[in-house]
């Protein structure tokens, strides 16, 4: 994830609970990517204090230092080393093609190299280490689709160098849309008053947000033709809840929206309060923080390198 703007729980529910459950299964490496945050025009001293906020985070949710890593993008130079050597196989029209370059291009008057590069530094991120699955949201799924291109493209013209990855996406909760437009995705870049619910948000904050959702014009929801704003509250109470598809329709079925947001914002509070409390205890120590830190990217510095000298290797550079 990128340490810019603030976690809400579209990036909870699509992401943080799926690697939380998935890391004692696989050998996981969790990276804050600082160098694509900054793509964009980052205030030094805000994005300093956004690492560490969202390092927090990691740990608040779940995510083990005992059994995983937890680095930074940028204390691994191998990252930006494997990206140049990338950037030099990779086409420009596969990365001109590229739907998120396409509508941040649209958006802005220049945009810089590095946005259009953004993807390639992606698949260094995935390839430096050998990644068999890349557990990322369905937005995620075309530069996962470009990592495999290139690390075949890579792999026909040099020899077999590169594992080429697969992808694991969570079943329920992958794609939390905005509570201000339901028909877009929640984003932490955008910074509507009503649009998302942060991770760090205080209960009343988190209730009022929830209760001032779109919905319909409807006054109870029906299962059978829900709008995308009632479909988007049932996600997210079943995505927080565990419940099966029965019960949310035994539950749900013929609620009158306002009950409907009641029900949905506390089971949200219920979960986040604690939650908010292991963060609280996480950032109250910044050494134990800066020590996750430090041990994650001195854990996997030596599985990069690796990759990095074998491409060197592989391209004829000197080593």
């Amino acid at each position: 994830m990128q340490p810019s703007g603030n976690l809400h729980i579209g990036n909870y529910l699509g992401a943080l609970k799926n690697w939380v459950r998935i890391q004692h299964d696989y050998e996981c490496i969790f990276c804050i990517v600082d160098l694509h945050a900054v793509t964009l025009y980052q205030e030094p001293i805000e994005l300093r204090t956004k690492i560490r906020e969202l390092a927090a985070l990691y740990l608040a949710a779940g995510i083990d230092p005992r059994v995983c890593s937890i680095m930074v993008q940028s204390a691994v130079p191998a990252h930006a080393e494997l990206a140049w050597m990338l950037t030099c196989v990779t086409p420009v029209g596969w990365l001109e093609r590229m739907t998120q370059y396409k509508a941040k291009a649209a958006k802005q008057e220049s945009v810089s190299d590095g946005i259009l590069q953004y993807p390639v530094l992606m698949a260094a991120d995935i390839l430096l280490y050998n990644a068999g699955i890349v557990p990322v949201g369905e937005d995620q799924a075309q530069h996962l689709e470009l990592t495999r291109d290139v690390a075949q493209r890579f792999n026909s013209l040099y020899g077999e160098t590169f594992v080429v990855p697969g992808t694991s996406l969570p079943a329920v909760g992958a794609r939390i849309m905005g509570l201000d437009d339901p028909t877009q995705k929640m984003s932490k870049s955008e910074t509507a008053a009503n649009h998302a619910v942060a991770l760090l948000d205080p209960p009343d904050k988190i209730r009022k947000t929830i209760m001032r959702a779109t919905t319909d014009s409807r006054p109870a929801v029906e299962y059978e033709t829900a709008g995308p704003g009632i479909l988007n509250l049932l996600a997210i109470y079943q995505a927080f809840s565990g419940a099966g598809d029965d019960d949310m329709k035994q539950r749900f079925n013929g609620m009158r929206y306002g009950d409907l947001k009641k029900q949905v914002a506390g089971m949200v509070i219920s979960h986040l309060e604690p939650f908010q409390q292991r963060y609280r205890q996480i950032v109250s120590d910044p050494g134990y923080l800066d020590g996750v830190l430090r041990e994650g990217a001195e854990r996997v510095a030596p599985i990069a390198n690796r990759t990095v000298k074998l491409v060197k290797e592989r391209m004829g550079l000197y080593i």
